[in-house]
């Protein structure tokens, strides 16, 4: 029975085919190994047989889930796999590499980010004007921080504060009685703090004046150096003074800003000081390193205390010639004992003296040490106005090498004589073409110290002046209330306890409060008076009515700084002038490598015809009006052969082309660029090498 069974065994594995189970092939070989000498001679011969000639034919194992590690090694070494392997491994880093390259290519052609002063427009703030948290009349820091809200709604990311150091007032706070202090009017160290807060809690940015030309005569270091104590005794320029017939004679010709002589007799010194401006204001000796430590130490403080940048003013008279001889007269035979007025001499040993930019530039290095964390960039402005001295207004950029302000703030379209096409040209072209390259603009339309647009230019011209503004090349400076179109108050309406004996009390009218709402006084304060008049136009001319008029200078105002913020020709590209006449100034803003160009065409005199096709070669026969003064144009097509405007009005036009103006051999001499980008529609990214 056995044995027949044995030989039946090999028909049947036969007849199945063999034994599927792989694994179960190679354990019962491997078990065949195991097992004794004995045993298996023990074992039928045709069965050992049979099973032996079926794990033969087994030999060759195919991949399978679950394999163990001994079978997956025996895979692995086999050549189809390795060699894809090793394709895929190089596929890889040759991915990475392409890709490391490709992203320092595009750092490398990338034009630089414009930084936080560059890409959103500066609102000045006058702080005493903006609004009142106490209802005692005066604006303060609270008060500002209460109106934030309405810095974000106009797209603004900067805010300049103007002086708020502790000060007797005398000249409207720019003489500083304590440097580290703020005036009791305006609120407190920790006010100041939490308003810092809420500015970068919104993501804005904030600057501050600082004038560190002179002081008040109440400032501790006067008084300490009328008293000849220790180091403060040269804080001061002092001079020996004669007497002659019971009065004093000064010990040059020199005249202040303010008119008569710019020596004081100081009682308990028994000398002179030596002041730029009024007598309450002494000049600081900058040729003492002590004093030069004492500006450091104090830009430190304001700046560990999270201001994000200065605005200098009155840099030029940081320094006086140490001969003290008298300044030549303007008319050689005029008298010199009446020479009284500031612009009866030439100031060429008052101003701008040999060692002044060296002081500037080491305030530059000082706000560097805090520029250092990203992100954090620190801006200098400096707010001399040389008015017809151009040269000297753009040494203040620095040179090449030696950075000094981002800036000097420029007042060109605030020191017109008169309002016409060709004046708004000559205005920006005398920046653009004197501007050192590679350097910033920037243009303001009104501060503290000139009369607003309204008043000094006519109200019809305040859609068109921010027009320009917001559309120029660089960094509009709006100041507060500009926005609305607000105006001068009446000058009689300053009384006498505003007047009293200060010489500046003639910007009063232009510092009028801020027309909020048609309350009474105009919403900036909720007591029963303000310091200065308010407008008797508030009712009209105030922030909350015209939120609701759709063509109000509000409303065109933020449209404009839509348009600014979304469109990069306007935000970066070029700028070239097509056109300025008695009437209107015409210029392109366009980007290499787009097709999308924008046209002003600004109207700053009486109504106007222009034949823009016969000026500029392969302008398309329309465009299209995207913004206007008189909204109901905006969204209409206009023939380009005749864009007719009204005094006043101030057109955006867009249309397209592949000749953009400043290519053309025609503009060459007529075209800027200050941060030169291209854009890639393929790869929609800027570059620089185009």
């Amino acid at each position: 029975m056995v044995e027949e069974a044995a030989k039946s065994l090999p028909m049947e594995l036969s007849e199945k085919g063999g034994v599927e189970n792989n694994g179960f092939v190679q354990n019962e070989a491997f078990d065949d190994k195991e097992t004794d000498a004995s045993s298996q001679e023990g074992m039928p011969k045709a069965c050992a047989v049979a099973v032996e000639a079926v794990a033969e034919e087994e030999t060759v194992l195919k991949p399978y889930a679950g394999m163990p590690k001994e079978v997956l090694l025996q895979f692995s070494s086999q050549a189809r796999y390795r060699v894809t392997r090793e394709i895929l491994f190089w596929l890889i880093i040759a991915a990475a590499v392409a890709l490391v390259c490709a992203t320092i290519a595009i750092i490398a052609l990338s034009p630089k980010c414009l930084d936080w002063w560059q890409a959103s427009p500066i609102y000045q703030i006058y702080p005493r004007s903006f609004k009142d948290s106490n209802m005692d009349g005066d604006g303060d820091l609270k008060g500002i921080q209460e109106k934030l809200d309405h810095i974000t709604y106009l797209n603004i990311k900067t805010v300049w504060i103007t002086s708020f150091f502790k000060s007797p007032l005398k000249d409207l706070g720019y003489g500083a009685e304590d440097f580290y202090d703020i005036d009791p009017i305006f609120g407190s160290m920790r006010d100041f703090e939490s308003l810092i807060a809420a500015i970068h809690d919104r993501g804005l940015k904030v600057i501050m004046d600082l004038i560190p030309n002179h002081t008040s005569d109440k400032h501790r270091w006067f008084q300490l150096s009328r008293n000849r104590t220790g180091k403060y005794t040269d804080y001061y320029i002092w001079q020996d003074c004669r007497q002659a017939a019971g009065s004093v004679i000064p010990p040059n010709n020199w005249v202040s800003v303010f008119g008569n002589s710019s020596w004081q007799f100081d009682d308990v010194r028994k000398q002179c000081y030596f002041h730029q401006f009024g007598k309450e204001q002494p000049d600081l000796n900058f040729r003492s390193p002590a004093v030069q430590q004492e500006i450091y130490d104090i830009m430190k403080f304001w700046l560990n205390k999270g201001i994000d940048g200065f605005s200098f003013s009155s840099l030029k008279f940081l320094l006086e010639a140490t001969h003290l001889r008298d300044e030549p007269q303007v008319n050689k035979s005029q008298n010199g004992v009446i020479i009284t007025a500031y612009s009866q001499l030439y100031h060429d040993y008052t101003t701008t003296q040999v060692g002044m930019h060296d002081i500037v530039r080491s305030f530059r290095q000082t706000m560097n040490e805090f520029s250092r964390e990203p992100g954090r960039y620190r801006f200098m402005g400096s707010g001399d106005d040389e008015k017809e001295d151009i040269e000297a207004t753009m040494m203040y950029y620095g040179t090449t090498f030696i950075q000094e302000a981002d800036f000097p703030f420029n007042f060109n379209l605030i020191n017109m004589k008169n309002l016409s096409g060709n004046s708004i040209f000559e205005a920006v072209d005398l920046w653009m073409k004197n501007m050192p390259v590679g350097k910033w603009p920037n243009w303001a339309v009104g501060s503290p110290n000139a009369a607003r647009i309204s008043s000094r230019i006519g109200k019809q011209y305040v859609n068109v002046m921010n027009m320009l503004l917001l559309t120029l090349p660089g960094t509009p400076v709006t100041y507060y209330g500009e926005e609305i179109g607000m105006e001068n108050i009446a000058s009689e309406n300053v009384s006498e306890e505003h007047v009293n004996s200060d010489p500046v009390v003639v910007t009063l009218p232009e510092k009028s409060p801020m027309q909020w709402d048609g309350n009474i006084n105009a919403g900036f304060t909720e007591g029963n008076s303000s310091w200065l008049p308010v407008n008797s136009n508030y009712q009209s001319v105030n922030v909350e009515v015209q939120m609701t008029q759709s063509n109000s200078t509000l409303n065109l105002y933020r449209e404009l700084m839509l348009l600014r913020n979304s469109e990069l020709p306007i935000n970066r590209g070029w700028m070239c002038y097509i056109w300025n006449d008695s009437n209107v100034f015409v210029y392109v803003r366009e980007l290499d490598g787009l097709d999308r160009v924008f046209m002003m065409v600004l109207n700053f005199g009486q109504e106007s015809t222009i034949d823009l096709r016969a000026i500029v070669p392969n302008l398309p026969s329309e465009a299209v009006v995207r913004l206007s003064t008189n909204f109901s144009n905006a969204g209409k097509a206009v023939s380009t052969k005749l864009i007719k405007t009204e005094m006043g009005e101030g057109l955006v036009l867009e249309y397209k082309t592949t000749k953009p103006v400043h290519t053309m051999e025609t503009f060459q001499d007529k075209c800027f660029v200050a941060e030169k980008a291209c854009y890639s529609m393929a790869l929609n990214l800027l570059y620089m090498n185009c």
